[in-house]
């Protein structure tokens, strides 16, 4: 079990906004869109403004736009 998984650990909502990120409800972490891995916001690097949604890594932001460009 890690720290995301315990009880009393929230999902955060988050809108998404150009080089930054607004808290629209706390929470410690938000997920990845492409893996569904927790994300801790302090570690939180890559999201999409259009789609507002997180990417765990750089990989995961190239694999959901590949599968947006192949639409």
């Amino acid at each position: 079990m890690n720290i995301f998984e315990k009880p009393g650990a929230q999902e955060a909502r988050i809108r998404y906004l150009d080089a930054d990120y607004q808290v629209l409800s706390p929470g410690s972490f938000v997920r990845c869109a492409v893996t569904g891995r927790a994300i801790p916001l302090d570690e939180l690097k890559y999201w999409n403004v259009a789609r507002q949604e997180a990417y765990v890594d750089i990989e995961a932001s190239l694999k959901r736009e590949l599968e947006f460009m192949t639409r």
